[in-house]
């Protein structure tokens, strides 16, 4: 298992069926939907060609795009920055290209099965991921209150830890039929799914992750509470989620969202990059050899800087140079605020109370800090201890978490010296690159005093930080008590039957629209949802043995909650 301390409730045994991120909100089976001979559905012949505007290219876009290519659409694709999004891998000035940081997403778990179609599509590899106390992952230490702990497995830690590993589990059961969610999930059991979701749903949608604990015999202790918010489970501390809906929470240990991370060889960004180049085996109307890529001459459409709607309910969008496109529909994306400010927006392109949910989205910030350096010297053993010099780390200081992540023992290695999010990520938004890295050095020279990390760095540090970016104003979506309701709408906008006519034809898809906002599963899911239904609008169809997930929507609908 390669969960942190404190972990989750020990999962069903190996025998079990594999978990998806597919629910619980909405249990559809996108992996299968994507593996079924038929294809995802067809348009009629008299709308082959027709241009649909995707509007952001990162995963979500690329993915949309691609799909709708391969029904012989013709996707024009509008990117701000560069294609890839969160998906971001960069290099180092003056290194070996092999040495990339992963500014956004850089860990993927293996629930993640519809992202896994693609990353298998584009021939990526993936490694596991060095997380705290996996299988993968040399060593690990627990900083906290200048007290280090070192360990290669939670036995080697204090009891405290471990009795708050307890508390957590104990805590999961008590307040949220663990163990009977998670083999429903497994089991795929849609029924029983949502039974066990809706009392949650209505029970704790106004519940924050902190007050959840304190509702728990097992956390009655404060001190408990502490070391679980800045220790955590499967990745590290969690207090930066405490005033989030425990909903959140729920959604990522029920679907292991956090267990078994694995990162993509070479670097995540060329998931969306191989995309847009790949030319489909199967595609309709487009000749054999067509590609995104070729689609647009190389180079997607520049930024959107106003969206109408013009006779007929169509979309008319302009972009930074000037061009003006109308069309009979359109996927939008980019992050909701975007819509707010960046874009110049029409009222009438969504109802008010989507309005509504798109302004109270509320966004987490995150930053990164990376160095590379000689060689994984992390590796070297320390003559008095025989442990190694430097561990994967966890603190209460600023860095907060620092990933070590090497290619070989005799090559050049990176050092994730910081990750942060939320209020200690914005204690670094004032510093520059090498003003963080000093600080940095700093706080985990006095965890390993006996370590010269400056003497093995070998090139400048690389940062982000995604609530200063100006096309993201923040790294992901994190819903606060009470916003089930926002999100819901946000997440079902794709089912546009029910709206009037003159509020359709633009579709809402990224992982901020999607239920588990920050995982790329979520992109992809809510692409294949707008891809739906943007086939609906032009009059196509699925196949009746591959239904997609308009075509069941009212079988496994998220739960509604009262809006009086």
């Amino acid at each position: 298992m390669t969960s942190t301390v404190p972990t989750a409730v020990q999962h069903a045994d190996a025998q079990q069926p594999p978990i998806t991120m597919f629910g619980p909100d909405f249990p559809y089976a996108y992996d299968d939907f994507l593996a079924h001979p038929a294809g995802l559905g067809q348009i009629p012949a008299t709308e082959h060609g027709t241009e649909v505007a995707v509007i952001g290219g990162g995963l979500s876009g690329i993915v949309a795009a691609y799909e709708l290519m391969k029904m012989g659409l013709k996707p024009v694709v509008y990117e701000a920055d560069e294609i890839g999004g969160r998906l971001r891998t960069v290099g180092f000035e003056g290194c070996d290209p092999s040495l990339t940081a992963e500014m956004g997403a850089m860990r993927f778990p293996p629930s993640s099965t519809a992202l896994q179609h693609y990353i298998d599509l584009v021939g990526l590899e993936t490694r596991p991921f060095p997380n705290p106390l996996a299988e993968s992952t040399p060593s690990t230490v627990v900083d906290l209150k200048g007290e280090s702990h070192y360990a290669t497995t939670v036995d080697d830690l204090p009891q405290v830890y471990r009795d708050v590993m307890n508390a957590w589990n104990a805590c999961l059961e008590e307040g949220a039929d663990f163990s009977d969610m998670n083999q429903a999930m497994r089991e795929r059991d849609v029924p029983r799914i949502r039974e066990i979701w809706a009392k949650l749903v209505e029970k704790l949608d106004n519940q924050t992750f902190y007050g959840f604990l304190c509702d728990s015999e097992s956390f009655k202790s404060f001190r408990h509470r502490e070391i679980f918010g800045q220790v955590g489970f499967g990745t590290g501390g969690w207090d930066t989620d405490f005033p989030n809906s425990i909903l959140e929470i729920l959604r990522v240990v029920y679907t292991e969202a956090d267990d078994h991370h694995r990162g993509i060889v070479g670097g995540s960004q060329q998931l969306p990059l191989r995309l847009w180049e790949r030319e489909p085996q199967k595609i309709v109307h487009w000749a054999y050899g067509t590609s995104l890529a070729k689609l647009h001459d190389g180079a997607p459409r520049p930024a959107v800087t106003r969206l109408n709607r013009t006779a007929g309910n169509q979309i008319t969008v302009t972009d930074a140079n000037g061009d003006i496109r109308t069309f009979k529909a359109a996927i939008f994306t980019a992050q909701s605020w975007m819509l707010l400010s960046k874009i110049a927006c029409d009222d009438s392109l969504f109802p008010i109370d989507h309005w509504t949910a798109i302004e109270r989205t509320h966004y987490m910030e995150s930053s990164k800090l990376f160095v590379p350096v000689d060689r994984p010297f992390w590796l070297d053993k320390d003559e008095q201890t025989g442990r190694d010099v430097m561990s994967m780390t966890l603190t209460d200081r600023m860095t907060r978490g620092t990933y070590l992540l090497d290619e070989g023992p005799d090559k050049p290695a990176v050092i994730c010296l910081s990750y942060t999010w939320c209020d200690d990520s914005l204690k670094w938004l004032p510093l520059s690159a090498n003003e963080r890295m000093e600080v940095m050095l700093k706080s985990l020279g006095e965890i390993y005093p006996k370590v010269d990390i400056r003497k093995h760095i070998i090139g400048n540090p690389v940062t982000v930080s995604w609530e200063n970016e100006p096309y993201f104003m923040g790294a992901f979506k994190a819903n606060l008590p009470g916003h089930y309701r926002y999100q819901r709408r946000l997440f079902t906008h794709f089912m546009q039957d029910v709206l009037p006519e003159d509020k359709r034809g633009i579709f809402l898809a990224g992982d901020d629209i999607s239920w588990t906002a920050g995982w790329a599963e979520g992109a992809v899911q809510t692409a294949l949802n707008a891809v739906w239904g943007v086939m609906r609008q032009l009059g196509g169809a699925t196949d009746p043995t591959n239904p997609g997930p308009g075509d069941v929507y009212d079988e496994i609908a998220p739960v509604e909650l009262p809006e009086d």
